[in-house]
């Protein structure tokens, strides 16, 4: 606050200004005299009287220092704070993404399993027809055989016997079987020649192709009956000696 005006006080000297500085420093120490009870001297003065103490420059160092450790105990505190924090954020952060491409691969692997899981479903499927239909195929196929019949004349017994012979691979054909037919036996399958040497010789040629039993035994073939008589069983079974010795039943024109 700056002092009031005094008239003539800025105009005082040097000398002056401590003259009035040592006149107040005496009188200050009268009165203080003065007020110590009975001018004893040895008195102690009081908490009150004592002139305040100046804090040492080593004390506000000591402070200073103080809270400067205090203040970087601080600081690293918040820094290892801030750095676990991110540590959390990362882990978390990498958590999160490992789960989603865990997720992601299971979405995917469930997709594949489904789609080869249909891919073998559609494939047993097709597999399936197939088989059923080849079933059916079969079963018709066998059902007409078993049912396929001929007539009981020269004509249903040729055809009978081709059937036969297509599936034993013994070649021939109709017009080489009936041609045989017509000049062995002229279609009579209880013909038999009792004149021939086969006839001296005790084994006479019966049947449509006047076949001898030794030959007709050695030639016949399975599912036929076993009689020389039989017209089918007949006629496959001398076609089978044809084969044999002459190639086909088509190439044989005379005896044979």
């Amino acid at each position: 606050m700056p002092l009031p005006s005094i008239p003539g006080y800025n105009r005082l000297t040097k000398t002056t200004k401590y003259s009035a500085a040592g006149i107040a420093a005496a009188g200050a120490a009268a009165i203080a005299f003065a007020l110590v009870p009975g001018g004893n001297a040895d008195a102690k003065p009081t908490a009150q009287e004592l002139p305040a103490k100046s804090v040492s420059w080593t004390s506000q160092k000591v402070d200073s220092k103080v809270q400067r450790e205090v203040l970087l105990k601080q600081a690293t505190l918040a820094s290892k704070q801030a750095q676990a924090e991110a540590a959390q954020k990362k882990a978390a952060e990498e958590a999160a993404a490992k789960k989603a491409a865990a997720e992601a691969a299971a979405k995917k692997a469930a997709a594949e399993k489904a789609a080869a899981a249909k891919a073998a479903a559609a494939k047993a499927a097709r597999e399936k027809a197939a088989q059923e239909a080849a079933s059916r195929a079969a079963a018709r196929a066998k059902l007409a055989a078993a049912k396929k019949t001929y007539p009981n004349n020269l004509d249903g017994w040729i055809r009978e016997s081709l059937d036969i012979m297509k599936k034993h691979n013994i070649p021939g054909t109709y017009y080489g079987i009936h041609r045989n037919i017509i000049r062995e036996s002229g279609g009579n399958p209880r013909a038999i020649n009792l004149y021939d040497i086969n006839a001296q010789n005790g084994v006479p040629s019966k049947g449509l192709l006047q076949v001898i039993l030794p030959t007709f035994q050695a030639y016949h073939v399975a599912g036929t009956p076993f009689d020389q008589y039989d017209p089918v069983a007949n006629i496959v079974a001398a076609c089978n000696y044809a084969a044999d010795r002459y190639g086909s039943i088509d190439n044989v024109n005379g005896p044979y």
